[in-house]
């Protein structure tokens, strides 16, 4: 009768190991707890050097306009959701400033402008109080816009890739829907953030069944070039292997199968 208890635990014990992850799937678990939460400091996006901006003049002259942008140019852009590369149908585009080395920008009219660790309305409001300090255009309307910025997201989403940053303030989470959300078998739990800062990479890491946790991580907003890692469950990694004995494996199934059909012999033989 001992050697029957004895089965049954262990069946029942690998039937509750199998479902045991499933607590870890869902999102913000502790969202009912923590109404009310405040986000993590939003960062805005600096610009550093390479990094390659729009930056566009409108005066209620056009011909003035034309003397501070820079010329139009075609190129062939595929947008696929956040993303974008140089082929498919032409489309119209200002021609962009490279950030050099020094942070610096040469703007026409003005010069060279040092633009490293400004943010877009930064740099926005100092070309405009140069123009009209220089008495070149009245009241004009700056426009700077992010060209080359982006983040990647790799490991167990469904859609991994380099993704631009379209606007400013783009938290993980915009991150991850536009990478097509993370797949059952990634560890929502334990989401890297790896992030250069001042020269040195820095690491983070990111709970998503907990919203305290992603909210006020200091990643929430990202900065560009960070680079998102969803790591692999237990049950990817074991499927990457040649006998791996997951719950999705034929064999631990059979094996279940097999066990159960022992139990139930002999339990009917002790009857």
């Amino acid at each position: 009768m001992k050697a029957n208890w004895l089965i049954l635990n262990v069946l029942v014990v690998l039937i509750l190991s199998s479902c045991s992850s499933h607590t870890k799937i869902p999102y913000f678990q502790d969202a009912d707890r923590v109404k009310g939460i405040n986000t993590s400091a939003v960062q805005e996006i600096t610009l550093r050097p390479k990094d390659r901006i729009s930056i566009v003049v409108n005066c209620k002259d056009p011909q003035l306009s034309a003397l501070f942008n820079l010329p139009y140019v075609t190129q062939r852009v595929v947008s696929t959701g956040a993303r974008s590369t140089l082929y498919g149908e032409e489309t119209g585009a200002v021609s962009g400033y490279t950030v050099d080395s020094e942070g610096n920008i040469d703007f026409p009219t003005i010069g060279k402008i040092n633009v490293a660790g400004l943010t877009r309305n930064e740099l926005s409001t100092l070309i405009k109080d140069e123009i009209e300090s220089r008495n070149q255009a009245k009241d004009p309307v700056i426009t700077v816009d992010f060209l080359n910025l982006s983040i990647s997201v790799l490991g167990e989403v469904a859609h991994p890739g380099i993704y631009r940053i379209y606007k400013d303030n783009m938290t993980i989470l915009e991150a991850l829907s536009g990478a097509g959300d993370v797949t059952i078998q990634g560890k929502r739990e334990d989401v890297l953030v790896l992030r250069m800062e001042e020269g040195k990479q820095k690491t983070f890491r990111v709970n998503l069944n907990s919203l305290q946790n992603v909210v006020q991580s200091p990643v929430f907003y990202l900065q560009q070039d960070d680079v998102i890692y969803v790591t692999p469950n237990k049950m990817k990694v074991k499927q990457s292997t040649v006998n791996g004995n997951t719950v999705r494996s034929t064999s631990f199934w059979i094996s279940i199968s097999s066990l159960a059909a022992t139990v139930v012999a002999l339990v009917l033989n002790n009857k």
